[in-house]
Formats: structure tokens, C-alpha cells, sequence
């Protein structure tokens, strides 16, 4: 039994089987909402949700790990997708990039929205890619791509006042609360 068997979870998860159960014993150290066209296709939505851990946080509890290797278009690293053998539920990834560290596949928790999407613990990367009528909360710190190039520099980050809606080559602002609000359809030079 190891130091985390014996702290309580701060959450469990698990696949739809039931065969496969993880916890984490912190919060997540940030989360990133990814809108790759990987992440799109690997989760079957517009991005995935994906909670960041210390790979010490976290422990598979039951069941065992089947694990899929794929290369990254964006690093050219190998990414891991851990999954249930049973029903093929996707739980989380590890990568040769950031050994140490395990993402999750957000909705995998039982309780979701156990933890917060704030703008001091949250990011939105692969807008570039980002299927078209997605909302991006405001005062999010958004990027096109990744947040850092290959060699881990930080990319600086987009940060918009109000919410936007990606949209085919432009991002729209959506109208504020006052009578006559009407979306700004300027072209962020970002998405030029």
C-alpha cells in the first residue's frame, strides 16, 4: 500500500463497465480545455475537458489499463491514452513530454464538476482547430496552438475581455447585457 492508498480521495472515476475506477488524492494542478483535432476526435465532442495531475495524485484503484500509443502532430512525442479493455472508455493520458504528469478525461469523474474551471487554473489551446460556434469564456488565457513550443518556452498567451464565439476565419464577441448589443465581427489577428 502506498502513501496515496492511504489518503482519502478528493475524487473517484471510472469508466462506464464500472471495471476500471482511479482517484486523485488533490486537486488538479490546472486544466486544460483542448480543442485539438485529436482531442476532438478522441473524445467525440467540440474538446475535451482535461484536468491535470502529479502522476503521484493519482492511482488506478481497480481494474486493469489497456494503453494506446499515439504520435502527436503538434510535438512528434508519443502521447498515451489509457482505456478500459472491457468497454473502451477513454480515461487518461500520459505523455513523453511531461513525464510526471496525468491528464483526465474530464468527464470521467462521477462528480464532473467536482473541481473549477477558473481563469488563474484553466486554458484553452488549439483555437486555430476549435470547431466553429464554441464559446471561450472571457479572461481565459487562450492560445492558438500550445501554450509552450517544443523546447518548453511559454508561448504568451491571448486573453480576451468577453466571451467569443469561433466562427469560420474570426471570432465574434458576443453582444453585452446593454439594448442595441450587437457582436463585433472584427478578425483577431490571430485567427488571420
Amino acid at each position: 500500500m502506498t502513501e496515496q492508498d492511504k489518503t482519502p480521495p478528493r475524487a473517484e472515476g471510472g469508466c462506464l463497465c464500472g471495471a476500471l475506477r482511479y482517484r486523485v488524492a488533490t486537486d488538479p494542478l490546472r486544466t486544460t480545455v483542448c480543442h485539438c483535432t485529436f482531442c476532438q476526435r478522441a473524445t467525440g465532442a467540440a474538446y475535451m475537458v482535461e484536468p491535470v495531475f502529479a502522476a503521484d495524485a493519482f492511482a488506478v484503484t481497480s481494474g486493469e489499463v489497456s494503453r494506446y500509443t499515439h504520435i502527436s502532430e503538434g510535438s512528434g512525442k508519443e502521447v498515451y491514452v489509457h482505456f478500459c479493455a472491457t468497454c473502451g472508455t477513454k480515461l487518461f493520458l500520459t505523455f513523453k513530454r511531461f513525464p510526471g504528469f496525468v491528464g483526465l478525461y474530464g468527464g470521467t469523474f462521477d462528480t464532473p464538476n467536482w473541481f473549477d474551471l477558473t481563469p488563474e487554473t484553466s486554458k484553452h489551446i488549439f483555437l486555430g482547430v476549435a470547431r466553429h460556434g464554441t464559446v471561450i469564456p472571457a479572461h481565459v488565457p487562450t492560445y492558438v496552438e500550445h501554450a509552450a513550443e517544443i523546447d518548453g518556452t511559454p508561448i504568451a498567451p491571448t486573453v480576451y475581455d468577453a466571451p467569443k464565439v469561433i466562427g469560420a476565419c474570426l471570432v465574434v464577441d458576443l453582444p453585452d447585457d446593454r439594448p442595441g448589443g450587437a457582436p463585433d465581427f472584427s478578425v483577431p489577428r490571430d485567427f488571420e
